[in-house]
């Protein structure tokens, strides 16, 4: 399905909503393809293209709202269901808040348009004979090298016009690591890139420091005793506090009221050595929000001072709290000055967290849970991995007690983050 039958087919959809009467509606119409070398236990499973369409609607009648999305582009299958859409959203509840974008304009190309099987092969091929040369008692149950395109358009009644282009290669492996009857737990890592022919697949997402690390839990033991430690976060766990940071900036938190931040920026509520920013233009994010705007370059945190709410358009009309609008992910939490092994040798007594299990925290960030993919730290020095241990703590406390921020940092595209040190956490 070529660009332009795409970019017609959400212009006639949005034709026929205001045919059908609609006070306001949007309407995006969307292709996504996608070539894959699949790995299932260790070996090359599968080679495969796939294609993806989707027409999403949504539709605002009298201050109600309804949505709906169907993958025939058929003319009459579109008809029929628009005809549903209005009875569903002159029926729905009333919230004067329902509203879409308007004036928006956006025109994004951006990442490899086109995939290279080969490279892709080649890729996997090298992911498989590193696992049976380095790491031979890793079994990866499942991994893919992929290249995927995301053609878009997306409509308004009130005139907003945004298309995208988005190409992007990306690498994921997901595993266990065996010898006899013990086990791992399971590991996983991966991520978006606009090249993976700069290095080895390894070298990407750290998939060689992942591999080795899930060999080292084979043999766990526990921490001894319970005693209040620090804790140094592995990037993919440093995401967890920055999607709760998000979280409680965003519409759910602000329209409930529970947002521990309502009032609090321009107000120090991290460590200095935090800064968020947003990445809206890293491999596989388009700088496109869920409602319909561009997202320009919007700073969260500056050295711990929050700087920004960042409600969605419903989210502002709901709260009085001016619109942000942001893209589903592409996040930068600054590099630190410390190298990693002076961050970890640091600890006196804590652990290296490679995954945090906690659920979700408390309104008032409190939380408890179990420490995953991690390593004792004792005088500096990392030891043993870790079974059954737990850490408790507050989670805005934690962005408080950072205290340590690394020099590297790991680039996924959805978020780019350094390991953290963290003081102050309660192990049992």
């Amino acid at each position: 399905m070529s660009t332009t039958l795409l970019h017609d087919a959400a212009e006639r959809a949005l034709a026929l909503m205001r045919t059908h009467g609609f006070d306001g509606a949007q309407v995006t119409a969307s292709l996504t393809t996608q070539d894959e070398v699949n790995i299932s236990h260790n070996e090359p499973s599968l080679l495969r293209s796939t294609e993806v369409r989707r027409l999403a609607l949504l539709g605002l009648v009298d201050g109600r709202k309804a949505s709906t999305e169907l993958s025939d582009f058929d003319a009459d299958a579109v008809r029929q269901r628009i005809a549903g859409l209005f009875a569903d959203a002159s029926s729905a509840p009333q919230d004067a808040a329902n509203a879409v974008s308007g004036g928006q304009r956006a025109r994004i190309v951006q990442g490899p348009q086109q995939g290279d099987l080969g490279l892709l092969a080649d890729k996997a091929a090298e992911l498989l004979a590193f696992r049976a040369r380095e790491t031979p008692r890793m079994m990866l149950d499942e991994g893919a090298a992929l290249h995927m395109r995301a053609d878009s358009r997306t409509l308004t009644t009130a005139d907003s016009d945004l298309s995208c282009c988005l190409g992007w290669y990306a690498l994921s492996v997901f595993g266990t690591a065996r010898d006899g009857a013990q086990s791992s737990s399971f590991n996983y890592t991966g991520g978006a890139t606009n090249d993976l022919r700069e290095r080895h697949a390894v070298e990407y997402f750290a998939i060689d420091e992942m591999l080795r690390d899930t060999e080292r839990q084979i043999r766990t033991e526990p921490i001894g005793a319970n005693f209040v430690g620090d804790v140094v976060l592995m990037p993919n766990a440093v995401a967890n506090l920055v999607s709760w940071l998000l979280g409680q900036i965003g519409d759910v938190q602000l329209i409930a009221g529970s947002s521990l931040y309502r009032d609090r920026v321009g107000a120090l509520i991290a460590s200095p050595l935090l800064s968020l920013q947003s990445r809206f233009d890293a491999p596989g994010v388009a700088a496109l929000s869920a409602d319909a705007f561009a997202t320009p370059p919007v700073e969260i945190v500056r050295e711990g001072r929050l700087m920004v709410l960042a409600p969605s358009l419903y989210g502002s009309c709901k709260t009085g709290i001016p619109h942000v609008p942001t893209a589903s992910s592409g996040w930068d939490l600054a590099a630190g000055t410390t190298p990693r092994d002076e961050l970890l040798g640091g600890v006196t007594r804590g652990a290296l967290v490679g995954r945090l299990s906690m659920g979700s925290p408390a309104s008032n960030g409190d939380f408890s849970g179990v420490i995953k993919n991690s390593f004792a730290i004792s005088d500096g020095r990392v030891g043993t991995a870790l079974s059954e241990v737990m850490i408790s703590g507050n989670v805005a406390q934690m962005l408080r007690d950072v205290a340590a921020v690394s020099r590297e940092r790991l680039d996924t595209g959805a978020f780019r983050l350094p390991w953290l040190r963290i003081a102050n956490l309660h192990f049992s």
